[in-house]
């Protein structure tokens, strides 16, 4: 047992692997690898007491207002995610295909989460009736939302490939612009769109997974926007009724709480948590 006990411990800090005594505790680390750090994060939770190591574990240490490199900055801008999420979806792709509310919002939180490249495709620009909704500011009015996209994006997560599409998708494009894709997110607003892309995904690239939307107007019962498995992999998100319409409006809460649904549902596929 005693033998077994004083056993290194193989652990990661700041995101490098290290190997340090079995006895050693999270503040005795704090002390050795980084003693100014005033936040620590234990396995993607912050903790301001001391605690006992094992093996696995992730710990991440930051001194507040200090610079960073490139590489540190990205592992800090992880430090609150589960471990191992980082590193799986980090070289996942993503298509979005429509970049609204929907789109948007799907793009910022995958963004955040650290998937390694998305594929943005829209043909719109920015307009003053989008900012109620969608994840762009005053000052991109004008601009192709792809663009506008790619540089908020930027601004969050420098490390994401973005590969922007400034062209309206059709049966004829779908194949060439979402080939490297694994999940495909359908964001339009229109039916007939949502069909054909659906269609034409499953048709011409039927290995990929596609996760859409229908019915997310208004400001209805939140808990009335559910995820359902429509085939083994076609996902659809929503209430399936509240369509924007005359007198239903298409606001951000709700348009918020779909996309978000959507986004977590790209995750857990990329994390194998829906096979």
């Amino acid at each position: 047992m005693t033998e077994k006990a004083s056993q290194p411990l193989c652990i990661k800090v700041n995101e490098k692997e290290v190997s340090v005594r079995s006895d050693v505790t999270l503040f005795q680390l704090k002390k050795q690898f980084k003693p100014n750090a005033n936040v620590i994060i234990y396995n993607g939770f912050q903790l301001t007491s001391d605690h006992p190591l094992k093996n696995g574990d992730e710990i991440i240490f930051i001194q507040k207002g200090e610079p960073t490199s490139p590489e540190e900055f990205e592992c800090l801008l992880m430090a609150r995610h589960t471990p191992g999420v980082h590193q799986k979806v980090k070289s996942s792709k993503v298509g979005i295909a429509g970049l609204g509310g929907l789109g948007s919002t799907v793009a910022i939180a995958l963004a955040r989460v650290g998937v390694g490249t998305l594929i943005l495709v829209d043909f719109d620009v920015v307009e003053p009736s989008n900012l109620n909704r969608q994840q762009y500011f005053a000052h991109q009015i004008g601009m192709p939302k792809v663009e506008a996209l790619h540089e908020n994006i930027s601004r969050i997560n420098p490390y994401v490939r973005i590969l922007p599409f400034h062209e309206k998708l059709d049966r004829n494009n779908v194949e060439r612009i979402f080939k490297e894709a694994d999940v495909v997110v359908e964001a339009f607003d229109r039916a007939e769109e949502k069909a054909m892309l659906i269609n034409a995904v499953s048709e011409k690239m039927p290995d990929k997974y596609i996760v859409a939307a229908s019915g997310v107007a208004g400001y209805g019962d939140n808990n009335e926007i559910r995820t359902v498995r429509f085939s083994s992999r076609i996902f659809i998100v929503g209430d399936q009724k509240t369509a924007a319409q005359p007198g239903i409006g298409l606001m951000a809460p709700r348009v918020g709480i779909a996309a978000h649904h959507q986004a977590n549902t790209v995750l857990r596929i990329l994390l194998g948590e829906e096979k």
